[in-house]
């Protein structure tokens, strides 16, 4: 077939340029110096070959390229391709487009005429973010904070006691009234009057900026001290001690002062054990916000039983832990050893894992003296102890478990642990499960992200079956327990008095608490099975407050 001379012409000259190409230095056409157009080229040959009569049969239908305006040859015919490639040794870079000043791959712009503008639907949003402080105040929101500050103050115009701030903190501030007392001692410090004034008060509230400010922000500045970001185990003193004095149900303590600082001591590790996650000491606002203190002390104000309080307040949750360390602590210096712990609960414990919580391996003790566990660490130990669900406790004994601090629990670990509790259960004649039956169990219950690798991700998820990966290593009771667990009994045992499920803590604080008040005053308390959840409570209270100052430290 006769291409034409056109194409004639340009095979001569490719095969001339590849010749020379063969004598190069052996690089490619994409990398020759001389040939920057190698691409171009071939794309011509591609289309001028479409052109053919053959190639258009092979096709089903011509192709028609364009053509010029006088009908002659178009920049992809053979004559314009032997126009742009002549005979000349260096070929021709690409030609130049004229370009306008905007980016030929954009589309064309349109104008900007009132017609094309559309108006976004993200307009209509308000500002839900401001980085300086809060939202800026709108006139009715100051007003009305105003009139209510008036309403109160102007019948009182040289300044406000405490009964009467009282209904400030309650009504214009919308916070518990137990807060009252500390923020009043605040107030009022360095005035001979002792009154809350107007101008102190809207001054102190206007400048941290609490006015349409979120009840968590209230509750912290309440707290917070001048000039810190951060709140400590001393700045719950105040609140404790208001507590203390002016809760109806705290007032068989009023002639035991060294209880009342226990209690108060116990009550502020109970708030830091569960919102200070991190375990440094230091809370932070983001942690304040994040929990349920501030239910609690609306709680506080409106019970009068403080028992029914459970999240951090109950003298009852604070008698069984003080009894239990007591109970320890046999040479009575308020410290415990190695020897002390294992017999707690009976000897619960493997000694594995007594000699991990001893090296500090879940969180330093917070005396400093090496080997002796002091009541705030007990505090922790026996709160994750009996609830290994939360995610302070998982947390604790996750840090026990991974010897090897690589974030995972391996089955090396695991029978590092296990070992000692299957020598346990021979010597009590009961039949040892055996180790691969217990790692084919833990992970068809926890179901890891990695087989044979349990991680910190992994254990929360798995709750509440998690505390099961705690209670087969280390503690013997637990795991016997749950082998021989009734499904029936374990749901009623789980509903707490008012029909809602009540935690781990909470049911073995009221179990323990029900036997210790039997074993103080067996003749006064009558435990029976009717409608009262909590059997004489305050004569058991109070009885047993007195029997353990007569045998206190």
């Amino acid at each position: 077939m006769d291409a034409g001379p056109g194409l004639h012409q340009l095979q001569m000259s490719e095969r001339a340029e590849a010749s020379g190409l063969a004598s190069s230095s052996g690089r490619g056409i994409d990398s020759h110096p001389m040939y920057p157009c190698a691409k171009l080229k071939l794309d011509q040959l591609f289309l001028q070959w479409l052109s053919l009569p053959d190639s258009q049969a092979l096709g089903g239908k011509p192709i028609k390229g364009p053509s010029g305006p006088n009908g002659g040859a178009t920049p992809l015919s053979p004559t314009t391709a032997h126009a742009i490639f002549s005979s000349s040794t260096v070929p021709p870079l690409s030609p130049v487009k004229c370009r306008s000043p905007r980016s030929p791959l954009s589309p064309a712009r349109r104008p900007l005429g009132g017609a094309h503008l559309k108006r976004s639907p993200l307009a209509g949003i308000p500002q839900f973010y401001y980085p300086a402080g809060g939202e800026p105040l709108s006139d009715d929101a100051r007003g009305g904070f105003m009139a209510r500050v008036d309403a109160l103050f102007s019948p009182h115009p040289g300044g406000l006691n405490l009964e009467q701030f009282s209904r400030v903190v309650q009504e214009v501030c919308a916070l518990p009234t137990i807060l009252a007392h500390p923020w009043f001692e605040r107030l009022v410090a360095g005035r001979p009057a002792r009154l809350v004034e107007r101008s102190v008060f809207v001054e102190w509230w206007a400048s941290r900026g609490l006015i349409a400010a979120p009840a968590s922000k209230r509750l912290w500045e309440v707290l917070r001290p001048e000039g810190r970001h951060h709140l400590t185990y001393d700045d719950f003193k105040p609140l404790l001690q208001a507590v203390l004095q002016y809760h109806p149900g705290l007032e068989f303590l009023a002639d035991t002062p060294e209880f009342q600082a226990r209690y108060a001591e116990t009550v502020i590790y109970r708030i830091f054990y569960t919102v200070n996650r991190g375990g440094c000491g230091r809370m932070t606002y983001r942690e304040l916000r994040r929990s349920d203190l501030l239910e609690a002390l609306f709680a506080l104000e409106r019970e009068e039983d403080i028992n029914r309080v459970t999240r951090y307040f109950s003298y009852e949750h604070f008698y069984v832990i003080y009894c239990k360390f007591w109970e320890l602590d046999a040479d009575h210096d308020f410290s415990l050893e190695r020897d002390d712990l294992a017999r707690y609960s009976n000897c619960c414990l493997t000694y594995q894992i007594v000699n991990r919580i001893f090296e500090e391996a879940p969180r330093r003790f917070a005396g400093g003296a090496p080997g002796r566990m002091g009541y705030e660490d007990f505090v922790w130990f026996i709160l994750s102890e009996e609830d290994k669900t939360s995610d302070t406790a998982i947390d604790y004994w996750f840090r026990c478990a991974d010897l090897d601090c690589d974030g995972a629990i391996r089955p090396g670990e695991m029978w590092h642990f296990y070992e000692e509790q299957m020598k346990r259960l021979e010597a009590m004649n009961q039949e040892p499960v055996l180790f691969e039956d217990v790692l084919c169990q833990l992970h068809d219950m926890l179901q890891p992200g990695q087989e044979g690798a349990y991680t910190l991700a992994d254990v929360r998820r798995a709750r509440p079956q998690s505390a099961l990966l705690f209670n087969t290593l280390f503690n013997l009771h637990k795991f016997l327990a749950f082998e021989n667990r009734d499904p029936f009994a374990l749901r009623a045992e789980s509903m707490g008095e008012d029909g809602q499920a009540a935690s781990d803590w909470d049911r073995f604080a009221r179990t323990e608490y029900l036997r210790l008040a039997v074993e103080d005053e067996p003749d006064e308390m009558q435990v029976d099975s009717g409608d009262d959840a909590w059997p004489g409570v305050g004569a058991a209270g109070d009885a047993a407050a007195m029997d353990t100052a007569a045998g206190g430290p």
